[in-house]
């Protein structure tokens, strides 16, 4: 039992550290997502120690010592996105149709057929802006009837999974497809007007993942957040980020992108919001964001039903205010001289 106790207990360490190691490759980033089911596990372990009266053991003793200070370490990493912390996006006190935005954010699952599923999730939100994503050309054809719903699309179906279609009630303006850092993944940049007149800087991005079937480096997931971020940063004009950034909240890759952006994370203070596995409930990230620059406030956010996808949609309502920028500056997160080399040695990282 000694001896089960120690392995147990030291691959759980091995997980917590891996991640602390600044290298790119997916044995190291994807340790990154789990820090919910590590806690749990570390927990887990403490509780069977107790159980089992382990601590009668002065080895294990000391090695719980261990483990109760990685179980404090993981809950400082994911407390930020409890209940428990305070708010980074303010909850707005009046809501003004006229500077109101209704999103919808859904990656569908290319493989998935549910399409009458999807259209209920849209039709059921009412959103103004629509970001559907691995959407090829069946998925295009599919919800072609929304044409008439949403005045404004921009599509780029594509067979590889990373597709996007764009739906908007609002006008679009400076629409822009690009391939920033892999030939075939695309992101959208572009301005949407709100019923008052006021311009928003939107960009939708789904980058790849850190895994061996898809990309065996966080290199180029990693470049192509940052360098929104630094048009974000740039932006005369408020900003939106959203999409399947394939990274979870509470990595530092995110707070990276955070800090270097000075966008806001509205789950920050309201809970984990996990969009993915949504067929797994032990094996569940938020790796589906929103992220606003301090302009706007906060309506709603919330996850909507899944269509069998294997990502729950999230749903955000926001409320552009005039003085939201000088009441949430303090809340940006602010670059040291560290996370400026390393955000610039990711952008001139070769990919």
């Amino acid at each position: 039992m000694l001896t089960s106790f120690i392995v147990s207990g030291i691959i759980i360490l091995c997980c917590t550290i891996l991640p602390l190691i600044r290298q790119d490759y997916w044995t190291f980033r994807i340790f990154d997502y789990p820090r919910i089911q590590k806690l749990i596990l570390t927990l887990t372990w403490i509780a069977f120690l107790l159980a089992f009266e382990g601590y009668k053991s002065t080895v294990l003793l000391t090695f719980s010592v261990i483990m109760l200070l990685n179980a404090i370490y993981l809950f400082y990493l994911i407390y930020p996105f409890t209940t428990l912390a305070p708010k980074q996006v303010q909850n707005t006190s009046s809501t003004q149709e006229k500077d109101n935005i209704r999103v919808l954010i859904s990656n569908v699952y290319e493989d998935n057929d549910d399409i009458k599923g999807c259209l209920e999730v849209v039709y059921r939100s009412d959103a103004d802006l629509v970001l559907l994503l691995e959407t090829d050309e069946k998925w295009a054809r599919g919800l072609s009837c929304l044409d008439e719903k949403y005045a404004y699309q921009v599509k780029v179906p594509l067979n590889n999974t990373y597709g996007m279609l764009l739906f908007s009630k609002y006008k679009l303006q400076q629409i822009n497809i690009r391939y920033l850092v892999e030939a075939d993944i695309p992101s959208i940049s572009c301005h949407l007007e709100l019923p008052s007149g006021q311009n928003i800087q939107i960009f939708a991005v789904h980058p790849t993942p850190p895994v061996p079937n898809e990309n065996p480096r966080s290199t180029e997931r990693d470049k192509e957040l940052l360098l929104i971020a630094k048009e974000a940063k740039e932006s005369k004009l408020p900003v939106l980020v959203m999409g399947d950034l394939n990274d979870v909240a509470w990595s530092y890759t995110t707070t990276l992108f955070l800090k270097m952006s000075g966008l806001l994370d509205p789950r920050r203070g309201r809970g984990f919001f996990n969009t993915f596995h949504a067929h797994y409930f032990f094996l569940r990230f938020p790796l589906d964001h929103i992220f606003l620059s301090p302009h706007f406030k906060l309506i709603t956010l919330r996850k909507e039903k899944n269509f069998h996808s294997d990502h729950f949609p999230i749903f955000v309502q926001l409320q552009y205010e005039d003085t939201a920028n000088r009441e949430q500056k303090d809340e940006i997160l602010k670059p040291d001289e560290e996370d400026k080399e390393i955000a610039q040695e990711k952008l001139e990282a070769e990919t």
